[in-house]
């Protein structure tokens, strides 16, 4: 029961801190930048304290442990590059987490096709496919941005792509499991 816990609060915590996320990068600003920044980094906090809960809910090594545990490194460099760095340093280390964070979603990914089809597997599916697409959407803004170009509209649509596949996920361990037919 501790196990199921675990998982469900993990993922849950993933997608309220993914949401938030989002929220931060969405244009026009309903915050200001400081504001926004504040707001990024209680998200990943949050996608990072659910991912580990979520690889930290089984004891059996999966892709899917490992892609969490993956995930939960990601919004860790994440962190620490809007806490430790500015300029393109934290660019540099925003798109590494961003990688990482789609890495541990494909690793995810990768798990829930090898499921036995169920409305749980194929939210997980969905879900896990959704974040892989927004955190390269995010990757790819933020190298767009360190050869000059606008990051905006790509990072904040990457970012709620990232949102709905959080969702989709933290619905997949709030469904009850059966197999489809």
């Amino acid at each position: 029961m501790e196990n199921q816990w675990k998982s469900f609060t993990g993922g849950w915590i993933q997608a309220i801190g993914t949401v938030l996320s989002a929220i931060s990068s969405t244009p026009p600003k309903f915050v200001n930048e400081q504001q926004a920044e504040d707001l990024n980094i209680i998200g990943n906090l949050l996608q990072g304290t659910g991912n580990a809960l979520a690889a930290d809910s089984t004891d059996k090594v999966t892709l899917s442990k490992i892609g969490n545990e993956i995930q939960a490194i990601g919004n860790s460099i994440e962190v620490g590059a809007f806490l430790l760095t500015e300029g393109n340093l934290q660019t540099q280390l925003q798109i590494k987490g961003d990688l990482f964070q789609a890495v541990g979603g494909a690793s995810a990914f990768a798990d829930d096709l090898d499921s036995s089809p169920s409305r749980e597997a194929a939210l997980s599916l969905y879900g896990n496919l959704l974040q892989v697409i927004g955190n390269s959407m995010q990757a790819l803004s933020g190298i767009l941005s360190l050869r000059g170009q606008q990051r905006s509209t790509l990072d904040s649509v990457g970012s709620w792509i990232q949102a709905v596949g959080a969702i989709l996920s933290a619905l997949s361990v709030s469904v009850p499991e059966d197999t489809l037919s």
